[in-house]
This record gives C-alpha cells, sequence and structure tokens, in this order.
C-alpha cells in the first residue's frame, strides 16, 4: 500500500527488499514485470516477455490478486471468537462465574489404604495445560487414608505459597471429588482468608455431577456441553498427574528400602548398581563377573548371601 506518494517502480523495490529479508532469502535471480532503478548484490534482475519465466510472473501475479481479494473478504466479515474463548465463556455462563476462568486449576489426591499419600494440581491457561506450573505434593500432615484431610493440606500449602510470592490466583478451582472434597477444599480457603475470593466446584465421577459450596443440589451439565468436556479434561489430567508421581514414589521408595537392606552397602554402593543396571530386577538378573566388575569381589559376596538367604 501507498504511505506517501510512491510510484510502482518504487513499490517494487521496497517489496523485493522486505519479501528477501523475511524469508532470509539469497536467490540469484529475480523475476520482475518491470525493471527498477535498484541493483541486489549477487542477484540478476530478468524481466521475461514469453516462456516458462514469463508464466511463473504470471502465476505470481494472480496469486497476489487472490490474496489481495480474501484479505478484503477477511477485514468485511466479522471476527469469529476463538474456540478457546468460546468454550471459556460458555463454562463462565454455566457456572454462574463472576469472572471469565482464564487461569484454572485442579487438584487431586492419590493414595493405597493410606501409603505414599501424594496430591497433584494441574494448572490450565486460556483453556489450555501450561505444564511448566503444574505442581506435585507429598502430603505431609495427614496420616493413614484420609482424602479429605489432603485436600484441605495442599489447598492450604498451595494457596499460602502463591500468596506469599505474589503471584496472581486463579479465577476457578476444581477438585476431584463430590461434596466431601469440596468441603474439605473450602475449609483449606477458609483457614487463609480466602474462602469467597476464589469461585471452586468439585467433580464426582459416578454421574460427573458439578457440586458448589453453597448448593446442595448438584449442576447436571450436557454430556456434549463444551463446558463438562474441559472440566472432565482439567480432573483426567490432575488424576494422570498424581497416579504417575504416586506410581514413581512407590517404586523409588521399593527399590531404596530393598538394597539398603543389604548389609554393607551405603549409597554409592547402591548407586553404582542403579546407575549401570537401571533396575533391581536387572541387578538379580546380572551375572557374577558383571556385579564384580561393579562393586568388586567383597561387595559381590554381600549382595550374593542378601539374597540367598
Amino acid at each position: 500500500k501507498k504511505k506517501l506518494n510512491e510510484s510502482k517502480e518504487e513499490l517494487l523495490t521496497l517489496a523485493v527488499i522486505d519479501i528477501r529479508r523475511r524469508l532470509f532469502s539469497n536467490s540469484t535471480e529475480i523475476i520482475l514485470p518491470f525493471p527498477v532503478d535498484y541493483q541486489i548484490e549477487g542477484a540478476k534482475i530478468t524481466i521475461p516477455k514469453r516462456g516458462e519465466k514469463r508464466m511463473l510472473l504470471d502465476l505470481s501475479l494472480r496469486n497476489a490478486k487472490y490474496f489481495a481479494l480474501d484479505r478484503r473478504k477477511q477485514e468485511s466479515e466479522p471476527k469469529k471468537e476463538k474456540r478457546e474463548t468460546r468454550v471459556l465463556n460458555r463454562m463462565r455462563d454455566d457456572l454462574q462465574l463472576k469472572e471469565l476462568p482464564i487461569h484454572i486449576e485442579c487438584f487431586d489426591n492419590s493414595n493405597i489404604q493410606g501409603t505414599y499419600p501424594v496430591a497433584s494440581c494441574v494448572v490450565f491457561k486460556n483453556g489450555k495445560p501450561s505444564k511448566r506450573d503444574y505442581r506435585h505434593f507429598n502430603i505431609k500432615t495427614v496420616v493413614g487414608p484420609d482424602d479429605f484431610g489432603s485436600m484441605k493440606e495442599v489447598i492450604m500449602r498451595r494457596y499460602t505459597r502463591l500468596l506469599n510470592e505474589g503471584q496472581t490466583l486463579p479465577q476457578l478451582i476444581i477438585v476431584d471429588g463430590g461434596k466431601g472434597q469440596l468441603s474439605a477444599a473450602v475449609e483449606g480457603l477458609d483457614e487463609i482468608n480466602l474462602r469467597g475470593k476464589i469461585s471452586i466446584i468439585g467433580i464426582a465421577k459416578r454421574l460427573e455431577e458439578i457440586y458448589f459450596p453453597t448448593d446442595p443440589v448438584p449442576l447436571y451439565l450436557d454430556k456434549n456441553s463444551e463446558s463438562l468436556k474441559l472440566i472432565q479434561f482439567l480432573r483426567n489430567e490432575a488424576h494422570r498427574f498424581a497416579i504417575g508421581f504416586h506410581r514413581d514414589k512407590r517404586s523409588a521408595d521399593f527399590i531404596k528400602s530393598e538394597l539398603e537392606e543389604v548389609p554393607g552397602f551405603g549409597p554409592a554402593t547402591i548407586s553404582k548398581l542403579l546407575t549401570h543396571f537401571k533396575s533391581v530386577a536387572n541387578v538379580k538378573k546380572a551375572s557374577e563377573k558383571e556385579l564384580v566388575e561393579i562393586i568388586g569381589t567383597s561387595k559381590y559376596k554381600m549382595l550374593h548371601s542378601f539374597y540367598k538367604k
């Protein structure tokens, strides 16, 4: 587009320079429809009258016209709402939220009969996972299989930290569970003076009921609702993240406890074995020669004696 009263030659020259810069082009030939008063070092300017190069030039002109036509059409049409914005607007309306839920956090607990209790927090921003903001929690204050106590603990720890660090709080918190888990999470918010300042809901798995803190009757969203699908995505992601952390912790503790039981074995010996063999199962399968090479004869005898017993 003309900015001042440039000639077509001046506009074409500026376009060639700009295109080469944008594409990091070092083409040795530039095909133009008319001559310009400009030379580009290392490149030959061609003005074809017929043949394949003329056909290329005509094709280029047609592409430019189609592009200009399409651009004008797009500018004349009302802009379509982005899918993410549409879904978040829908969720705000469905859940009757005060704000658009641009920042959502979802929590889940994981344990086996109270052992290795852990929790996860997944974070979505603008309707998409923000994986660098995901967090794991080892449950510290709760003894035994207490999902409600665990939920209260992680809610308090998460938002106490965000407040202390001056970070932004989410517009919506989702907890995986029904009334009990939701009530525990609300208690946690209450203790750090955030109750009523962040919207919070619970989602129960069986019928996908949505629970609110002050309403005993759950909300049932249409199973095809984009709001429900996003909530389910958050819940499933939190569950996957919690289960993965729980499994890793369980495996690490098992490896550690088993090899630590070998008399005479310290951290350095255990580290050598696991670095080389990758797992306790591989250590058990290894030959005497392989083990002696890694930990020496005396340590091998200790290991052999331990597993023989």
